[in-house]
């Protein structure tokens, strides 16, 4: 082979040499017919020729360079992700409002742990990485899979199950795919106790965080694997099912694997493969280990990453900042309600506090109006509804005539009067009744505005009767009902304790 070569050199310098003597002889020729009228004329002509030639010589360099590295987009990582506008328009809203809700949480851990969530989604809105993540029931082949597609041992492989026990991330590079890969290995599916439960959150977790899901199974999906496989299908998560294994099944029995899995799934990308081969042992008593077969497995998640890749970056992105939005909607809520539920009680004890001191014949929510008109005020405020005395009046007014209208008036004094008697053994004195009575009242009333409040100020499709019927069966409970009424005796003034109990005044007359 090198004689040839060195001929076809031989031939190639030759000819060029040739050519170099020609085009020489050519300029001196020209340079003296040119000289003999003008010698300026004649430098200057050389002079441009000259000139042209470097130029040709320089394309010449400059497009062989570019097309000896045909590949060279391939090595070009980390370009800049650019969202569709209007998804990117809905995720910096979403950022925006979760900022301002953020800075309300007064839980400094959570706050701080939201705070981190929201930065590095704004990073994601300039740049992110393609994230897979490889989901599945325990010893399903998840962590062999992960082996195989990084070409080295990432990972303990073992026929037991939970031997991945954390997420394990991974950078990953994949022929013709431009932006960075990261792979993430999970723990499985369906382990046994606290802390197979505990991982198995985890790995639900990292799986609706992914770009790409490759969902492992080693045969026909379970149930458990179906539910789970329909949940990320429901968020949008877009997945490869990966069927492992298969080179431990008879082909008759593989095939009809395949098309029970493209039954029950009918809209997936359904891939067979065999991440990690069972070894062989040859006719001479030797043992072969296979490679790897997962050729299928990578050029569908090329095609998908090409032809989809942009679109699942902004897809992903906007779901995150939506369940980001939701985390703080959820966090807020559940501390207003805190507030709100500290008002109720406190508000409670100032209206049977009312009525002990200008006690009336019946028991009435008209009575301490204005203590539960600004009971509503201060719930509105939590609540970020701003209102006057006034509108806080006229909705306690209508709440307490829909109390006295479906007869809960008359329920609680019932209730409380049972309780009261069992609790000081006998004899009740009328203006505790009421007392008591009028903090059950303004404990149902609150508790049915704090739901006003929390849907928005609406009182939903039963009106305001349903919520202070649905408020007063919440709070009628034996449990609830004796543990309120002794509170409730504690609360009230000292002189209120020796009157619910005669006993004791006849055994302590000083306490008079």
């Amino acid at each position: 082979m090198r004689v040839p070569r060195l001929a076809l050199l031989a031939i190639g310098a030759s000819a060029v040499l040739g050519l170099m003597l020609w085009l020489t002889n050519t300029l001196l020729q020209l340079y003296a017919s040119v000289a003999a009228t003008s010698v300026l004329l004649a430098n200057v002509l050389i002079a441009g020729i000259a000139v042209l030639f470097l130029l040709l010589m320089g394309v010449l360099v400059y497009y062989g360079i570019v097309f000896s590295r045909p590949r060279r987009k391939d090595r070009v990582r980390k370009a800049p992700v650019k969202l569709p506008e209007q998804k990117s328009a809905v995720v910096d809203q979403t950022l925006q409002a979760v900022r301002r809700q953020v800075a309300t949480i007064q839980d400094e851990v959570e706050r701080q742990a939201l705070l981190l969530r929201s930065q590095e989604l704004e990073r994601s809105l300039k740049y992110r990485e393609l994230h897979i993540v490889v989901f599945g029931t325990g010893s399903a082949g998840k962590t062999s899979l992960v082996n195989a597609l990084l070409g080295r041992v990432a990972g303990a492989v073992s026929p037991i199950m939970g031997t991945t026990t954390v997420g394990e991330t991974y950078q990953f590079d994949l022929k013709g795919i431009q932006r960075e890969l990261h792979i993430t290995d999970t723990p499985g599916l369906l382990e046994v106790g606290v802390a197979g439960t505990e991982r198995e959150r985890a790995a639900r977790q990292l799986a609706t965080e992914a770009d790409l899901l490759l969902f492992v199974v080693d045969g026909d999906l379970t149930q458990s694997e179906y539910q789970a496989l329909k949940a990320l299908q429901q968020i949008g998560k877009r997945f490869i099912l990966v069927f492992n294994k298969i080179d431990r099944y008879p082909a008759a029995d593989r095939n009809a694997i395949l098309q029970r899995l493209q039954e029950r799934v009918p809209d997936a990308d359904i891939v067979a493969i065999a991440a990690a081969p069972l070894a062989l042992r040859l006719a001479t008593g030797e043992t072969v280990q296979p490679n790897p077969d997962i050729v299928a497995l990578l050029r569908q998640m090329v095609l998908i990453l090409r032809s989809e890749g942009e679109e699942l970056l902004a897809d992903n992105i906007l779901l995150q900042a939506t369940r980001l939005g939701d985390d703080v909607k959820q966090l807020m809520d559940e501390q207003r309600l805190r507030q709100a539920n500290r008002l109720v009680d406190r508000f409670q004890w100032i209206g049977a506090g009312a009525i002990w001191i200008t006690p009336l014949p019946v028991v009435d929510l008209l009575a301490t109006a204005v203590v539960n008109a600004q009971m509503v005020v201060e719930l509105g405020r939590v609540y970020g509804c701003e209102m006057d005395l006034e509108r806080g009046k006229e909705l306690a007014l209508s709440l307490a005539k829909t109390l006295a209208g479906v007869g809960i008036v008359t329920g609680v004094m019932e209730v409380v009067t049972t309780a009261l008697e069992l609790s000081v053994g006998g004899y009740v004195v009328g203006k505790s009744i009421q007392s008591v009575s009028a903090a059950y009242l303004t404990r149902i009333a609150g508790k049915s505005f704090i739901q006003y409040f929390r849907n928005d100020q609406d009182w939903g499709d039963g009106g305001i009767t349903a919520v202070v019927k649905q408020q007063f069966e919440l709070n009628r409970r034996d449990e609830f009902v004796k543990a309120f009424v002794k509170e409730a005796i504690a609360q009230l003034p000292k002189d209120a304790v020796n009157l619910l109990n005669p006993q004791r005044l006849q055994n302590e007359p000083e306490n008079l």
